[in-house]
């Protein structure tokens, strides 16, 4: 005899991510987000991007060569690099080997050198050398994927199609309990759940600022932390309950 389907149980549903989580839950998440973009908001009234661009195909470049190296280390690369290559003309004629040299020291050079490459010769082919403005498109171009693509639309064009998630964003949104995923692709979508879309395009920049000031991943100056009354691992991380002095 074939086996009943299980009922689901009242007041759960499926979140984005496929996750079940009550209403009651949704609804904590979405209350405690909104909190906690106030409080981040005026603790950091500057949040955007640290990489330096005048273009959105300059922060396009900037953002592939941050992968696994410091904003600080690509902001030194960059003004020589688009000195010498001044156009996306230029990237698509550049050669592999010479390009590898101007952008060793930003690690994995090899990979990022190939892709640069190959995406700004997509973008001369099929965009006549503008870059796109759609995560659809983006995602097409050699080496983006969707926290680059991210980046590119809320900095550079001011279009909110998702929420970047890079290494503070994923550390942040567990500890924070925003999302319990491991996957950037899922704890985007657990984000998207509950973040307003109007604070989609600074969403990141916030974490990633509070991040780097306060919740380190090593070490975490919880006691100092402006969240640490809307945090659930204050107390785990810390040793004090919250509210305690």
């Amino acid at each position: 005899m074939a086996e009943k389907p299980k009922a689901k149980k009242p007041g759960m549903k499926k979140a984005s991510t496929g996750l079940a989580i009550s209403d009651s839950e949704l609804k904590d998440r979405q209350e405690r987000v909104k909190k906690i973009i106030k409080i981040l908001r005026r603790e950091y009234p500057e949040a955007r991007t640290a990489l330096h661009f005048r273009t959105p195909f300059e922060l396009l470049v900037a953002t592939i060569l941050a992968a696994q190296c410091t904003d600080e280390r690509v902001n030194k690369v960059t003004p020589g690099l688009f000195a010498k290559y001044p156009t996306v003309e230029h990237f698509a004629r550049a050669s592999q080997k010479e390009l590898e040299k101007d952008i060793r020291s930003t690690g994995f050079f090899r990979n990022k050198a190939r892709n640069i490459i190959a995406l700004a010769q997509k973008l001369v082919e099929e965009h006549q050398g503008k870059v796109p403005d759609s995560m659809e498109e983006l995602i097409k171009l050699p080496g983006v994927a969707r926290k680059t693509a991210n980046i590119v639309l809320s900095s550079a064009f001011r279009k909110a199609e998702g929420i970047a998630v890079d290494t503070h964003v994923r550390r942040l949104a567990e500890r924070l309990g925003l999302s319990q995923q491991k996957q950037p692709e899922k704890i985007e979508q657990d984000l998207m759940a509950i973040v307003p879309r109007e604070d989609w395009l600074n969403f990141n920049y916030l974490l990633v600022d509070h991040g780097r000031k306060i919740c380190q991943a090593r070490k975490p100056r919880c006691l100092e932390c402006v969240l640490k009354d809307l945090c659930p691992s204050f107390e785990k991380l810390s040793g004090i309950k919250p509210g305690r002095k």
